[in-house]
């Protein structure tokens, strides 16, 4: 099959696997969403959750965050990774909402990635989860499947990784597929301990073929033992 009809296939059987996916940061509005993906860098959205569970009920407006010292919100946050260096990027952040956006989130992917603390990655979630605008956010997850299932090459920038994406699925599928490999690859093909043996797509993935072989190797170098022996 070619390279579409091969991404029709991954993308039927994630669709089967994961028809639900969505994204699991919790949030009420496009500025708590652009704070909870800026947490989330290097951490994962258990811990954004647990933490902006009670960010959000403290801190409701730009405002709000840069009525407080920039060590107490840090103290707010400190259960999440580079705790320091987000919370600078929130009050920043916050700032140029004021004196820029009238305190809203700016609805173009040139605005937000203006923005300290964020990201193409970060922008491309807002715009699609916020704004619903389509869009593949490119986070580790994306970015490990779609290499292991041969969507992109193991070198490949993570911006050509979502070059690639964009160009094998369709424009309306795009935030649905965003969801979807994340959840295929933060459920099943695991960064330390992929499904291989169970996963329906094993017979398009080269990683996972290459992974089954030493189990392949191992049984049959025990059959010819016990064959061996037997003789």
């Amino acid at each position: 099959m070619n390279a579409k009809q091969k991404m029709h296939h991954i993308l039927d059987i994630i669709a089967e696997m994961f028809p639900d996916a969505h994204c699991e940061l919790n949030h009420e509005n496009p500025f708590e969403l652009t704070i909870a993906v800026l947490l989330s860098a290097q951490c994962t959205d258990e811990t954004v959750n647990k933490v902006t569970a009670s960010l959000f009920q403290k801190y409701k407006t730009p405002h709000d965050y840069l009525a407080v010292p920039l060590e107490e919100l840090e103290q707010d946050i400190r259960r999440i990774g580079l705790f320091r260096s987000k919370a600078s990027n929130i009050q920043k952040l916050c700032r140029i909402l004021i004196d820029k956006y009238e305190g809203e989130v700016p609805e173009t992917h040139e605005g937000l990635t203006e923005l300290p603390g964020v990201g193409r990655k970060t922008a491309n979630v807002v715009m699609s989860n916020a704004f619903g605008v389509p869009a593949i956010a490119v986070d580790t997850h994306v970015e490990r499947v779609s290499k292991r299932l041969g969507i992109a090459k193991p070198d490949d920038t993570v911006l050509a990784v979502e070059q690639k994406l964009m160009k094998l699925v369709p424009r309306d599928e795009w935030t649905l597929t965003h969801h979807r490999l994340i959840f295929f690859g933060r459920y099943h093909c695991k960064a330390q301990s992929p499904q291989c043996p169970i996963c329906p797509l094993l017979d398009v993935c080269k990683e996972g073929q290459r992974r089954m072989k030493p189990a392949v190797k191992t049984k049959n170098k025990g059959r010819t033992t016990k064959i061996a022996n037997e003789g």
